[in-house]
């Protein structure tokens, strides 16, 4: 809706933000997202063949979701409409549908825009089913989260999910030079804080131009460029993206646990550090450790269950910041151990058989006979010592009588669990010669 002071053209030379300045006024002009809006990109498809579907745009913040979404009302000739989960309910929900209502009566649509679309409810997602379906409005969703977990199903298998990129730096340089033009100055950094401004807005383009900005204003036409050491003086440093809470923690705790798996104690260190310094619970990554420790490394080094264990109890000792160094030396010890899942897939398929064998009782020559009616009903019967044999092995059948004799446990010839192969062998062929077989 127009107002007073944009119908007189007074709200042109009012002070605008160098990030609202250089909004994009097309879709080309969308940086680091060219799989999306580039001459292929699949928005771009979509486009050319006249369909526009109901969309949710997932991605980090400050990498162009807002913006393509009034592109696209502007392309289609849509009306925009502008909603944030955070600040609206159900009644701003039901006036933003009965507005698109009117104007589908006049004959046009109504592009309705959803900021943070994740933080509705469920219910309240499912209110706009009935109008997406009818056409009432074209939907699109923003989201920092991943839409599998956050949005309901129905609303998924309506609307198109794209995936937009964190800024890369090649992007990001591209907006540098965006703010260059647009101020008519080269950005007063030297190189090396150019790289660090470039890295202090972690991908977020909204971000990079404000910062910028701030250098911009800081340092006068003339002035020495300034350093990284200058820099960091000036605009501080941006907190980590990294939401302990949510998605990002499982994306950055994966890397970590497979990095360990990987053996690469180097790219462990980095997501640990990751994690560290985006202030993750200590106790959360020290539980992780000892899962891994017995997920991945297991019986192939069985010290490594004992070190995660240590690092716990020393961080609870020491606490923060020195304790952490305790986490870090449990995970280069786990990363650089010996890897064995043996344990891990061998529990597996011993509870798969104990599912699906029912409720079979245990041999009778096993079973003790403290009674004189257990022991006329052959309980104990014909068990042996094993200590009282030769070897110290006695070769008996432990398992039901009704189960064959099955293996679940396949140590590798790697670590400690090489030396158990070989006892398993040993004693395989002592149980074949005792049953004569």
């Amino acid at each position: 809706m127009t107002n007073l002071f944009e119908a007189a053209g007074l709200e042109q030379g009012a002070p605008r933000p160098l990030a609202d300045r250089l909004r994009p006024k097309k879709l080309s002009e969308v940086v680091g997202q060219g799989h999306i809006v580039g001459p292929e990109g699949s928005l771009t498809r979509m486009l050319r063949a006249g369909r526009l579907p109901n969309l949710i745009l997932w991605g980090p913040p400050g990498v162009g979701k807002t913006t393509i979404a009034r592109l696209l009302a502007q392309e289609t000739k849509l009306e925009f409409e502008q909603l944030s989960a955070i600040f609206s309910g159900v009644q701003d929900l039901r006036k933003a549908f009965d507005r698109a209502k009117a104007r589908r009566e006049q004959g046009r649509g109504t592009l309705l825009f959803i900021d943070e679309i994740h933080r509705f409810n469920r219910a309240q997602q499912d209110g706009f089913l009935p109008h997406m379906e009818d056409g009432t409005i074209t939907l699109v969703g923003a989201t920092t989260e991943n839409p599998s977990f956050e949005l309901n199903g129905a609303l998924l298998s309506r609307a198109t999910t794209l995936v937009l990129n964190r800024l890369d730096e090649t992007a990001m340089g591209e907006l540098i030079e965006r703010v260059e033009h647009e101020t008519g100055r080269a950005l007063p950094v030297d190189a090396d804080a150019r790289a660090a401004l470039i890295g202090m807005a972690d991908g977020d383009g909204r971000a990079l131009i404000n910062l910028c900005e701030e250098v911009l204003a800081a340092v006068a036409p003339g002035e020495p460029p300034m350093t990284t050491a200058s820099l960091v003086s000036l605009v501080q440093r941006r907190a980590p993206l990294y939401d302990k809470s949510r998605d990002g923690h499982y994306n950055l705790i994966s890397a970590l646990h497979k990095a360990v798996r990987g053996s690469d104690p180097d790219a462990a260190l980095y997501w640990l550090c990751r994690m560290l310094d985006g202030g993750e619970d200590r106790l959360f990554l020290a539980r992780r450790l000892v899962r891994m420790a017995i997920e991945d490394i297991g019986l192939a080094d069985p010290s490594a269950v004992t070190q995660a264990l240590a690092a716990k109890d020393t961080y609870d000792f020491l606490g923060s910041p020195e304790g952490e160094l305790a986490l870090a030396q449990a995970t280069i010890y786990m990363a650089t151990a010996p890897k064995s899942n043996a344990a891990y897939t061998a529990y597996k398929a011993a509870m798969r058989a104990a599912k699906n064998n029912g409720s079979l009782a245990p041999p009778k020559h096993i079973l003790n006979a403290p009674t004189r009616l257990m022991a006329e009903q052959g309980y104990g019967a014909g068990y042996e010592y094993d200590h009282a044999t030769e070897e110290g092995f006695s070769g008996q059948d432990y398992f039901p009588d009704e189960m064959e004799r099955e293996q679940y446990y396949d140590p590798p010839e790697r670590g400690f669990e090489r030396e158990i192969r070989k006892r398993l062998a040993y004693w395989q062929r002592l149980r074949d010669e005792k049953s004569g077989r």
